[in-house]
């Protein structure tokens, strides 16, 4: 038998389940502090944790850049101890590992203290029992995949936006998660941070301060992924790169030279599952969605049951709502609301305080803080899995109605276009073995 071709087909099995068994954790060199000695926070009440993804954004949540919202990000955390790190690319994820292993050396007093190993395939973090969560931030057409897998091994997730980029991957993601009782936060921090905004936003209008709401602008068009009908002219794959692990689900397509998180997508899948997040939130539709997609002036425009309409795009004459916010505009006024901006008009509206008869969303200490306080209680945290899935599938909406440029049916509760194959078709995408969920 070819050598070569037996790894191969191991590879593939291990791959299908990801959960072959535990792998053996690298024995650890620690040092008092670390065990709970010295005042310091004992193992048995931190959460060990891995990341998968280690670029901008895998990077920026470990040691603490702006979307992570805590100081020093997770590394930071004495409640955290961080004993995994994955990426396809060997440089990314050896320096990340050694980074993570210097500041615990810093923190213990331990010179050769060493807690961070360092994967190329993502699997081998899950079959890990010493893991108890982990953070996916890697290409978006792996964001689904990945969570799954995790979700059957036992691991709680936070996982960027977009948390999918197809609806039936997403329904994957719910079934996953609720059946293995796991928790699951989405990367859309809107309801956490940004000094309330987006909460007082939403809690205005769903109090009626702007009387009956009629419309709503996203600001953002619908969006997706799609696998290329044609490819460029390959080019060397870097020594460093898993390229056929790169890919995973994708279609195996020559390399030429990308290898960008939105190598897949179109429309507005990078921002926009933050903008319909926000929308979902205002509209008290975590766990439904619209009735009806059409296009209007080349954007998508939803109508949901109770007879708002929703606008894929922004809203006239401003700029206000294109930093992951909207527009509600009602019978007596309008709010407009994103990461800098929450205003009113008239102004008055927002002058007067919300009392104890008004609605009152849901308060986080922190985006990363609530995950991090879930894992330990149990409890769903502000984005869980079908909060997640709402917004998202929304988005995804918009995508099919504007490619298809035609009215459509949504069924919310079956989550099917009524009497229109084609449009479910687009629902999904066809995946690489062993990837098919």
């Amino acid at each position: 038998m070819n050598r070569s071709n037996s790894i191969s087909r191991r590879r593939f099995l291990q791959r299908g389940g990801c959960a072959l068994g535990a792998i053996a954790a690298s024995p650890l060199l620690i040092p008092a502090s670390a065990m709970g000695k010295d005042g310091a926070t004992p193992p048995s009440d931190r959460i060990t944790m891995g990341f998968i993804g280690m670029g901008t954004m895998g990077q920026g949540h470990l040691f603490g850049e702006a979307w992570t919202y805590v100081p020093g990000g997770y590394v930071g955390q004495d409640t955290i101890q961080v004993v995994a790190v994955c990426d396809v690319w060997r440089k990314k994820r050896e320096e990340v590992r050694d980074r993570v292993n210097l500041h615990y050396s810093r923190k213990y007093g331990k010179g050769n203290y060493k807690s961070c190993e360092a994967y190329a395939d993502f699997c081998d973090i899950l079959r890990r029992d010493d893991v108890d969560a982990v953070l996916i931030a890697t290409p978006i057409h792996w964001h689904a995949t990945m969570t799954v897998f995790a979700a059957r091994a036992r691991k709680d997730i936070y996982c960027e936006k977009p948390t999918a980029v197809t609806v039936k991957e997403s329904q994957a993601m719910v079934k996953a998660v609720l059946e293995n009782q796991r928790v699951f936060q989405a990367g859309t921090q809107q309801r956490s941070e940004y000094e309330g905004k987006f909460r007082t936003a939403c809690e205005y209008v769903r109090s009626g301060r702007i009387g009956q709401l009629q419309e709503i602008y996203a600001c953002i068009e619908g969006g997706g992924a799609m696998w290329p009908a044609e490819t460029g002219e390959a080019v060397p794959i870097p020594e460093d790169l898993d390229w056929d692990l790169w890919l995973g689900p994708a279609p195996k397509i020559p390399y030429q030279g990308r290898s960008d998180a939105h190598l897949f997508g179109y429309g507005g899948i990078n921002w926009g599952q933050h903008h319909y997040d926000i929308v979902q939130w205002a509209l008290d539709a975590d766990r439904t969605g619209p009735v009806e997609l059409d296009v209007e002036n080349g954007a998508a425009a939803y109508r949901y049951a109770n007879g708002v309409v929703v606008y894929g795009r922004r809203y006239p004459g401003t700029d206000i709502g294109q930093t992951g916010g909207a527009w509600f505009i009602g019978t007596e006024g309008k709010i407009g609301v994103d990461r800098e901006h929450l205003v009113s008009d008239p102004p008055s509206i927002l002058e007067k305080p919300l009392g104890p008869e008004d609605v009152h969303l849901e308060k986080t200490p922190g985006h990363t803080l609530n995950f991090l306080e879930c894992v330990k209680t149990r409890k769903p945290p502000i984005c869980d899995i079908e909060t997640a899935h709402r917004a998202v599938s929304v988005l995804l909406l918009g995508g099919i109605v504007q490619q298809l440029n035609r009215k459509l049916v949504w069924d919310p509760k079956e989550e099917r276009f009524i009497g229109d194959d084609e449009a479910n078709q687009k629902l999904d995408l066809v995946k690489r073995a062993p990837w098919i969920l």
